[in-house]
């Protein structure tokens, strides 16, 4: 899954954007429940709050793993491109 999602180009930036901002909407959201339904009270508020709190964590956990990804992916290319120069300079060299 995380493969499929960094080949359709989310990257761990994007999800831990989304994960701060989240946090912010979680407020955003709780205060306006307060505002909007105020006959709803306080128990209202706080479960829509708690909802949208409930994203970050998952969002900054899919981010850790797109970022291990990321990490892995950027080694193995490395590691590639070693041994590429390596094949070229005994080319070279034969």
């Amino acid at each position: 899954m995380i493969k499929k999602l960094h080949d359709m180009g989310l990257r761990s930036e994007h999800v831990y954007t989304a994960a701060v901002v989240s946090i912010g909407l979680s407020v955003g959201t709780w205060a306006a429940s307060l505002r909007v339904e105020p006959g709803t009270g306080l128990d209202r508020a706080d479960r829509w709050g708690i909802f949208v709190g409930e994203w970050a964590p998952t969002l900054f956990g899919l981010g850790l793993a797109l970022s291990h990804y990321e990490q892995d992916e950027g080694s193995l290319m490395g590691k590639a491109h070693a041994d590429g120069e390596r094949q070229r300079q005994t080319a070279g060299a034969g």
